[in-house]
């Protein structure tokens, strides 16, 4: 016996083969996920780094997809229907075209339970892309309310042909950073004390446009009046304030997209170990494997006001009552509560 395993001499045909006693390990693929590279993840095993990768790969291949999973497993009332939407750009290498290296990962989080329904690979963030990823989320019954991003377009057409009657709110992070760029403000004090009164009378303190109304015309008479720069800039607010201000008719709709760039900045640290995927289909199984990792993985250091998911996955928040746990390898069903 070597590493476990028994080599026979058939008496028959001359033949040898192997029986191998070696009790079954937990699934690669996990450890993977989380970064542990091949060579230490193979170590345990005698296996080289090639081996490992070859192993974690039918293993990720061989997993459910998250879509599915929230089709069959997810209880759509669970959710809020308020989705924080962003694009993650993922380096593709066996892209040819020198001005394009990297393609977007659409992916969105549920507000209030911070589930991940839905993540969609696409070639482009188009209006076709989006509207492929508006019909997954209909075909499982998202009750979407409002999707939370940084950019309109080309977002809105495609919403508004699946889900006619959901809103869309800008984040505030994204739009006021624009607009302290325009103004130069972290080096030219010029613009400073405006943009200050910016933030302060109209995104922060209102909580009706009626209190708008009053920070609009004391910035105008204040700093405005006569700049043509500044003019613009409340008057293209005003212009969008059914997108900027929708979170204050929507309860627990928040005003910024915080929630899916902190778990942006997670996925972007495990990718930058990576340095990109060979090909499209190799991208797609890993961001699958992930998002399930996510979903499966108990909270531990929520802040108010969602203390309450602390040692709880997003898909032990959202699955629906009764079902048995999908199986997923590797995954253990979570200990129901008595």
């Amino acid at each position: 016996m070597r590493n476990g395993i028994n080599r026979f001499l058939c008496k028959t045909c001359g033949g040898r083969f192997s029986v191998d006693h070696r009790v079954s390990s937990s699934p690669f693929w996990i450890p993977y996920v989380d970064g542990l590279p091949f060579r230490k993840l193979g170590q345990e095993e005698c296996l080289s780094p090639a081996q490992t990768f070859a192993r974690v790969l039918r293993e990720m291949e061989s997993l459910p997809s998250n879509t599915e999973i929230s089709k069959q497993f997810c209880d759509p009332s669970k959710w809020s229907g308020i989705l924080n939407l962003d694009g993650k750009y993922v380096k593709i290498l066996s892209i040819k075209s020198p001005n394009k290296k990297s393609i977007p990962w659409l992916w969105g989080v549920d507000f209030s339970s911070h589930d991940f329904p839905l993540g969609l690979l696409v070639s482009s963030e188009d209006e076709k892309a989006f509207l492929r990823y508006f019909q997954q989320l209909k075909k499982m019954d998202y009750p979407l309310k409002v999707v939370v991003c940084d950019s309109v377009f080309p977002l809105q057409s495609a919403l508004f042909q699946i889900f006619p009657e959901a809103k869309i709110q800008l984040c505030h992070t994204h739009y006021l950073e624009n607009i302290r760029k325009l103004l130069n403000t972290r080096t030219d004090p010029t613009y400073r004390h405006f943009f200050h009164s910016l933030v302060k009378w109209i995104f922060r303190l209102p909580k009706t446009k009626e209190e708008r109304e009053l920070g609009f015309a004391h910035l105008f008479h204040k700093y405005a009046k006569g700049d043509l720069l500044l003019e613009g800039i409340l008057l293209h607010i005003r212009n969008h304030e059914e997108t900027l201000f929708v979170y204050q008719s929507i309860p627990d709709c928040p005003a910024t997209n915080n929630i899916i760039e902190s778990f942006n900045s997670h996925l972007k640290g495990r990718l930058k170990t990576m340095k990109g995927f060979q090909t499209f289909l190799s991208a797609r199984t890993f961001l699958n494997a992930w998002l399930l990792r996510r979903r499966t993985s108990p909270f531990t250091d929520c802040d108010r006001p969602f203390k309450h998911l602390n040692g709880k996955s997003p898909l032990q928040i959202t699955i629906k009552d009764g079902i048995p746990w999908p199986q997923i390898p590797g995954i253990q069903a979570p200990k129901t509560e008595r």
